[in-house]
Formats: structure tokens, sequence, C-alpha cells
């Protein structure tokens, strides 16, 4: 809180010690490992091959791959990282007279931990190994078991959102238990994302987000994980870059709708005017109009970010 207020009267550097001293304050309380995340990520490469994906590929014949979305709604998967412009995503989405706009839904995280197993946190890992032994069926139920347990979320209509951001270590996961969900990349400058990150005190989760190193490392991971989904299943998910969005607006919501197999609607460009329930940190900022005084606010805060910089250099 006091670091945002000196940011707001311009004092930075009274303003990143203390966002310096709340973010050592938070990690102290948490047991983060970036070792641990950074193995995970590695193993979902390892596992989830194209060779996997074919496995349970339906035959060429299908017109449709048989999932229970065919007659159902559509999941719209929602993946990043915090602060990358998800909420605005699907703001613009959640606008459009086809699509429920929900939460940040716990269900694949949940089945992720279920198909791991039990055991404590030295035991040996199951997920995401045990895909590779899952049967059709047995994915189809999972899949079947997702749009009945989100339909409490949902008012009825074609397509539905969850914009879970760590969802993003799942997409192989997401894919083969709803072949027919659509993924969204939200992608935003590493600087801009990391630093927005460090500033916010998450509700929950997000163990990653308090100190510059880990934060780094973590977008690491994901822009690493990412190249790997959109190598082994190319043509997927689309990548939103905030940028873009902020930029040249109304051709990126058109881009965006097009991808989801949605008719443009000009509420999707008056998203701010959509009453829903926001439940992230960017709920103020969704009820605004589209504005880019957000992208380099880093600027201000650039020789307190040595550690976030070296490790993300290579990606901006």
């Amino acid at each position: 809180a006091l670091g945002k207020a000196f940011e707001d009267a311009g004092d930075y550097s009274q303003a990143f010690s203390y966002y310096a001293k709340g973010n050592a304050l938070k990690k102290q309380q948490l047991g983060y490992q970036a070792a641990r995340v950074d193995a995970e990520c590695k193993a979902q490469i390892e596992v989830c091959t194209p060779a996997l994906f074919s496995q349970h590929a339906p035959p060429s014949n299908t017109p449709n791959p048989p999932s229970i979305q065919t007659s159902q709604a559509t999941p719209i998967f929602i993946v990043g990282l915090p602060r990358a412009g998800s909420t605005l995503l699907e703001q613009i989405l959640s606008s459009h007279s086809m699509v429920d706009g929900t939460m940040e839904l716990p269900n694949i995280m949940s089945l992720s931990h279920r198909l791991n197993g039990r055991g404590g946190i030295d035991k040996p890992k199951r997920y995401p190994q045990v895909l590779a032994e899952l049967s059709a069926e047995q994915l189809g139920k999972f899949g079947e078991e997702f749009i009945r347990d989100t339909e409490v979320y949902r008012q009825g209509a074609p397509f539905f959102i969850d914009k879970m951001p760590n969802n993003f270590r799942h997409i192989g996961l997401i894919h083969l238990i709803l072949p027919n969900a659509i993924i969204i990349d939200a992608r935003r400058d590493p600087m801009s994302c990391g630093f927005s990150i460090f500033k916010q005190l998450f509700a929950e989760g997000q163990e990653f987000s308090y100190n510059l190193e880990d934060i780094g490392k973590y977008y690491n991971n994901y822009v690493e994980l990412m190249a790997h989904w959109n190598t082994v299943l190319p043509g997927k998910i689309l990548k939103m870059q905030y940028e873009d969005i902020v930029t040249d607006f109304e051709e990126q919501v058109r881009k965006l709708l097009d991808f989801c197999g949605l008719p443009f609607e000009e509420s999707c460009l008056n998203f701010y005017k959509t009453k829903r329930s926001v439940r992230t940190a960017s709920a103020e900022q969704v009820r605004q109009p589209i504005y880019q005084s957000g992208m380099q606010q880093w600027k201000h805060f650039e020789s307190d970010l040595g550690p976030l910089s070296t490790l993300v250099s290579a990606l901006m």
C-alpha cells in the first residue's frame, strides 16, 4: 500500500523500497521453490509429445472428436501469467452474446492433483507421466466431468470461459480431455508483466510472485512451455499480445472472435460497459475503455529491476 502511494506521488525510489519490503515479508510466509516448478514444466515437455496426442487423435473420418462438447458448451481457456491481460480478454469475450464469463476455475488444477495421487511432498509424481496410461474412455469421462462440474458457473451460452492463468502448465491435459477446447495465450512484455506481478499482493496462490528472480524464472518456464505446446499442437493456441491489443484494439478483437468461431459483435468493443462480476486484480481496469498508460510504468523502476531484467532479457 505504501509502495503504491509513493508511486502515485512520483517518489519511485521510496515506492520500490516498500514494494521490496512487502514482497520480502510475503515470501517469508511461503515455501516456494523455483526448481520444483522448472522440473514440473520440463516433465510436461518430456511427456506431452506428438506421439501422445496422435495416440488419442480421433479417426480422420470423424468430423468432431467424440466429446460432450459437441452437444454442450465449448470451453475457452485463457492462460498465461497474471497481470498479462487475461481479465481484459475475458471481459471482451464475456461481452459477446454467445459467451458466458465465469471466473478462474480450479477444476483443471484439481484434476492434475488427483492424477498425481496421494503422497507427501517427496513422493514420486504420477502426473504428467500418467497421461500416457489413460484410456480414451477415462479421458472422455474427465472431460464430461469438467463440463458438468462447471455448469454451476454458467448461464447457458454455447461458449464459456475459464481464465485460470496457471492452466498454461496443463494444456496437454486440457487437449486430451477436451479436444474441442479453445485456448488463448494472454502474453505481455516480460518487464511490464513482471513488475506488475511484483506490485500485486494476490488473494491466494501465485507464490512465485514475491521475488524478482522467481518471477523471471517463472516467466522463462512459461515461454519455454508455451513454445512446446505450439510445436506439438500447431494451430491450437492463439497468442494475444497485450501491447497489440491496446494499440490496435478493434483488429485484435476481430482476430480473437474469429479464432473462437464467433461472429463480430459491437458489444465486444464496448466491453467496459458489460455488467458482470470480476474477481481479479484487474477488476477496476476492465471497467474503463482501452488505455495505454500502463505499458511503460516499469521504466520508472528500471534501475531496481536488474534481477528480473537479467533473466528475461533474451525475450525482449
